[in-house]
């Protein structure tokens, strides 16, 4: 068991930045730092957060296992307590990535899905989607199959997963398959698609579908169950390079044309690896975005009452130099809160802000301080009841550190 904490010398580095940060917090910020809770080992990344239907929170991560070997590790936190963590499984082909990581859902029947990312032979961005079931709380696994039927050595993944039914989930995951390989060491040319299908438990997976065949390359993707079906958020790629944020829907046995949330017109001959996050109950749902359009970079959230038919006005929430990188939950009041980075006077910092369904956001408050550097990853924000989980990356590996709800 993990037990209490024992902070090394990052996890002082990082008491003694944030104390002082928080010394300087404006009039209204908090003043009580999230309680550090978890730590995994040195080297280990790619944190990713989810929640069981009793109430638990499942954290999954990289760790490297020996010379070119990594292990996807994962622990539930039940009752305020973490398990002993459990590997899913070991292997010397990890496709291990800063912004592409993997990921874990909890099904109504109680399986677990994970699915995690293989190098094959090809390219620099050859890799492919594999997915395996665990029937007793990550004790054992099944032997992993491959999410997608194409077998080509391209970019297979940004996956988001969610419940389907009692034991079949859904996913979508960016799929390189019509993208042209330049050379073993350079990157493919030609469009990236967002496609989805569906898995269960017992390794059966459904029709593919096209929902968009062309999206940025790089950027995640996000997906949730709504009232009404299926609701996908990624960020698209026009014609002109626009890379704004759009929405495909999965209501009454289809999938809708791709729509935009907002019209940001952000211009950008590149991926900014830098996609969006969405929070739903029912037919209200959340979205968080980065966008930089005319250079100046922004952090938007927006509400939907309709699954994500149509959105309210996009509200600004960053405090003026955000590098996005952003993750939201709905609160129980029909709020939301969510964390992005934030470019700080001393260190880039995990910034936090209350968005209500009406009036002011409240005042943002720190996290924790971080790096601007892609080895600090992609922060994950997690609500399990009145408690907010946050998951981040430091210099000596991942750390999970919890707060109560502010009322």
């Amino acid at each position: 068991m993990p037990g209490p904490v024992t902070l090394t010398v990052v996890d002082r580095w990082w008491a003694g930045a944030l104390a002082a940060l928080l010394l300087g917090c404006g009039a209204g910020e908090r003043t009580s730092a999230p309680a550090l809770e978890f730590s995994a080992p040195p080297g280990s990344g790619e944190p990713n957060l989810t929640r069981t239907a009793d109430g638990a929170a499942v954290l999954t991560w990289l760790e490297p296992v020996g010379e070119g070997r990594h292990a996807l590790r994962v622990a539930a936190r039940t009752a305020g307590q973490w398990s002993a963590p459990r590997t899913i499984v070991a292997s010397d082909s990890f496709f291990v990535n800063w912004a592409d990581f993997p990921s874990l859902v909890v099904l109504p029947d109680g399986a677990w899905i994970a699915h995690w990312l293989a190098r094959v032979p090809g390219g620099v961005y050859a890799y492919h989607v594999r997915l395996a079931v665990s029937r007793d709380r990550g004790a054992t696994w099944t032997p992993p199959i491959t999410a997608h039927k194409d077998t080509s050595p391209q970019e297979h993944g940004f996956v988001s997963m969610v419940p389907w039914d009692d034991s079949t989930a859904a996913l979508v995951w960016l799929d390189g398959r019509d993208m042209a390989l330049a050379g073993p060491t350079e990157e493919a040319q030609g469009d990236m698609t967002l496609r989805s299908r569906t898995v269960t438990t017992g390794g059966t997976l459904g029709p593919e579908a096209l929902l968009d065949g062309r999206t940025c390359e790089c950027c995640q993707t996000a997906l949730v169950r709504t009232g009404g079906g299926l609701l996908a958020a990624y960020r698209d790629r026009s014609p002109e390079e626009i890379r704004d944020i759009a929405v495909v829907r999965w209501v009454d046995g289809a999938w809708t044309a791709p729509a935009r949330v907002a019209a940001d017109q952000w211009h950008y001959p590149a991926c900014p690896v830098n996609g969006p996050s969405l929070s739903a109950s029912g037919d209200t749902v959340a979205i968080a975005w980065y966008t930089a359009p005319d250079g100046e970079p922004r952090v938007f959230a927006a509400f939907s009452f309709d699954g994500g038919a149509s959105w309210g006005t996009a509200r600004r929430v960053d405090e003026g130099r955000p590098l996005g990188r952003v993750d939201i939950e709905l609160l129980p009041d029909g709020g939301a809160v969510l964390t992005w980075l934030e470019s700080g006077p001393q260190a880039a910092e995990v910034r936090a802000r209350r968005i209500p369904l009406a009036g002011p956001p409240s005042r943002s408050w720190l996290v924790t301080p971080t790096a601007e550097a892609r080895s600090s990853g992609f922060p994950r924000l997690l609500r399990l009841g009145d408690e907010l989980l946050f998951a981040w990356t430091v210099p000596d590996g991942v750390r999970v550190a919890v707060q109560p709800i502010a009322n």
